[in-house]
């Protein structure tokens, strides 16, 4: 009874430690770190070493927590491995994958081995034990992060293939370096226990990773069957958190029965089974976005509670005398690392300027990599403590260092598409609205602030010199065809017609003869004028009957209304059209989109088509799109053309105009 009151106390100090982490983790990004590096800074200092609010014996006895957390960071790296995804670029991430395991593993090895006698807890080892050491060490320097890369990615909104061969292969990477942890680490058990080396140890080095991947295809059985039932988010949640954790205490259960029925270890790999489990549900499952959605919700909790706890057990005394031990692994993974990816890049057909830096998106090492040396450490506690303290302190290196490296290498080919990078003329959108009135004005301003170009243009000369509050209005005499290309009408992606309808016919006369522009909206007066605009396929809208549609769907669909229209917080409805082939043919509901995006409609050949999860993209398809602004960001990104690494091909074009809440000021209420 003692001691599940002792681990009651323990839990309620650890989680206020933990909350005030997460709250103090959100600085570091503003000093250029990450945030997990900013849970572990603080998790060292709340530990035993610094200022013991988090105790030495509190730490063994919360072990439990970091089971939990490892079997979701698992469902996190699976989650990731989407094959319909990857296909465009197997070749590239097969031979970079196999680049990155081979050499790495091995040239870091033999590089551990030859310094073994200087390092303090491998000195006096013998040769077994060492080898079995540097095989765990080699399997760690492997380890890559998928949740930073896709933090990188998405702060750089990067496309392209080097982007896609780095996601791909950190996150295939991730799941072979599960299997081959397994393998090393019944190996090296074998090893260290000076069990001899004959066919039943491979048989049963065999049936453990058989089992492993047997359990993971049962877990993501029992996961689909959790996602199916009709429950809340959160107890989904739960549950699914539970799952996980039961597949530790079963692996504990087998060890122990084995050694008694059997007289051998049975070892199974929990993180191996999670992360089968995991890409079971994502690749052959129904319920791929209520899992990914689940994922996203949980998994920043997960972090702070396992990264804070972490940090709590990394022995400062050990780390202040083998700092010099962590730097030289550090120098050693790195050099390993570069080796290994140029000749995977090589020999996967990648272009010279990719290969020269294709090691920088593989530096940052998180959970996974954090996971499996907390696995070591526990399994042997005489040399276990030192191992996992000079190789956290190298994956805290990498934590810091890998991200601006992994951002600067997108920089170097290309394939950023930050904002302030979209100056290049095909990447801009431009709009060219004549008639100079109240609400000509207020269009202008809500098109700017979605990154559009505008140009106002008005007949009149002396209201074409005031100021508009930020917009552009230019004066032309006529609307004849050299003024129009004056104006370079011949180049805007959308014209809008607010003149007089004589007027407004005539410019579309001249657009439909000479220009071919995409859009024309056109707001007409009489509905005589209807049918001859239909003719020369302009979009029209009648202000007599405008507001009435307006208001009867507001009325009879409100909620559908105010997506559509952009009255919800954050939320858009934009055009984007497909451009990358690596998605051509593929349905719209094998699509790794944000699970809060909906793709309304299809229009392809100009026929428009009702989406349905059995829609399969094409080139040249635009999809009417529904989200947030964020993520209407990452499809737009997602439908480039990664043929052109830097130019963005995929054109934006945000046909539909968010209403705001707030008023808008209107400067004159004038015809042009």
């Amino acid at each position: 009874m003692n001691n599940y009151l002792e681990i009651i106390v323990f839990i309620a100090g650890f989680l206020i430690v933990a909350t005030a982490a997460n709250r103090i983790s959100k600085y570091f990004p503003k000093v250029k770190l990450p945030v997990i590096t900013g849970l572990l800074f603080i998790g060292i200092v709340s530990g035993p070493f610094v200022l013991n609010l988090i105790p030495k014996p509190a730490i063994s006895k919360l072990y439990f927590i970091n089971e939990i957390s490892l079997s979701f960071i698992a469902f996190v790296a699976g989650a990731e491995l989407y094959l319909k995804e990857l296909k465009g670029r197997m070749k590239s991430i097969k031979w970079m994958t196999f680049g990155q395991l081979f050499f790495t593993f091995v040239l870091s090895g033999i590089v551990v081995m030859l310094l073994s006698d200087h390092i303090h807890f491998l000195k006096d080892a013998g040769f077994n034990m060492k080898l079995a050491i540097v095989m765990l060490i080699g399997v760690i320097f492997v380890a890559r992060s998928p949740v930073s890369a896709i933090a990188v990615i998405n702060e750089m909104r990067a496309k392209g293939p080097f982007t896609q061969t780095a996601i791909g292969v950190t996150v295939v990477k991730d799941v072979l370096v599960i299997i081959l942890f397994t393998i090393c680490f019944a190996v090296a058990d074998a090893l260290i226990s000076d069990i001899p080396f004959d066919i039943w140890l491979l048989i049963i080095l065999f049936g453990e990773l058989c089992l492993s991947l047997l359990l993971g295809f049962l877990l993501g059985l029992l996961m689909n069957f959790v996602l199916e039932l009709r429950l809340a988010r959160w107890m989904k949640s739960f549950l699914l958190l539970l799952s996980g954790y039961s597949v530790y205490l079963f692996a504990h259960f087998v060890h122990e029965k084995s050694q008694i029925y059997f007289g051998f270890d049975l070892y199974i790999e929990p993180l191996l089974v999670c992360i089968i489990g995991s890409f079971v549900v994502v690749n052959f499952g129904k319920f791929r976005r209520e899992f990914v959605n689940i994922i996203q919700m949980v998994v920043p909790f997960v972090y702070v509670v396992f990264f804070t706890l972490t940090g709590a057990s990394i022995s400062i005394d050990i780390l202040k005398d083998t700092w010099a031990i962590a730097l030289l692994f550090f120098t050693i993974r790195l050099i390993s690392m570069a080796i290994g990816a140029f000749i995977g890049g090589s020999l996967g057909g990648d272009p010279p300027r990719f290969n020269r830096i294709s090691w920088m998106p593989y530096v940052t090492q998180a959970g996974v990599a954090i996971g499996l040396v907390e696995v070591v450490s526990v399994k042997y506690p005489e040399w276990g403590p030192e191992f996992s303290t000079i190789l956290i302190a190298v994956i805290v290196l990498n934590q810091i260092l890998g991200p601006p490296l992994f951002k600067w290498s997108i920089l170097l080919v290309g394939e950023s598409h930050k904002r302030r990078d979209l100056l290049h003329e095909n990447k801009i959108q431009k709009a060219i609205i004549f008639g100079l009135e109240g609400q000509s004005l207020a269009l202008a301003r809500q098109l700017k602030e979605h990154d559009w170009v505008v140009k106002l243009v008005t007949r009149n000369e002396e209201r074409a010199r005031l100021e508009y509050q930020g917009v552009d209005v230019t004066h032309v005499k006529e609307l004849s065809l050299p003024e129009l290309k004056r104006l370079e009408a011949d180049k805007a992606d959308a014209i809008v017609l607010l003149n007089q309808d004589e007027d407004n016919l005539k410019f579309c006369e001249l657009a439909y003869e000479h220009f071919g522009t995409r859009d024309i909206v056109v707001r007409v007066n009489e509905r005589s004028y209807v049918s001859k605009f239909h003719e020369l396929g302009a979009l029209i809208v009648e202000p007599s009957t405008v507001m009435v549609s307006l208001m009867d769907h507001l009325v009879r669909s409100p909620i559908a209304t105010s997506l559509l229209l952009g009255m919800e917080k954050d939320q858009d409805t934009v055009d984007i059209e497909m451009q990358n082939k690596e998605l051509h043919g593929i349905t719209l509901r094998d699509l790794q989109i944000p699970t809060d995006v909906i793709i309304l409609a299809t229009k392809r050949n100009n026929n428009t088509l009702i989406s349905t999860g059995y829609t399969r993209l094409r080139l040249g398809d635009v999809l009417t799109v529904v989200g947030s602004v964020e993520s209407l960001e990452k499809v737009r990104l997602k439908m480039e053309d990664t043929d052109l690494p830097g130019y963005n091909k995929a054109r934006f074009m945000g046909k539909s105009i968010s209403f705001k809440r707030k008023s808008i000021k209107t400067d004159l209420d004038l015809p042009g």
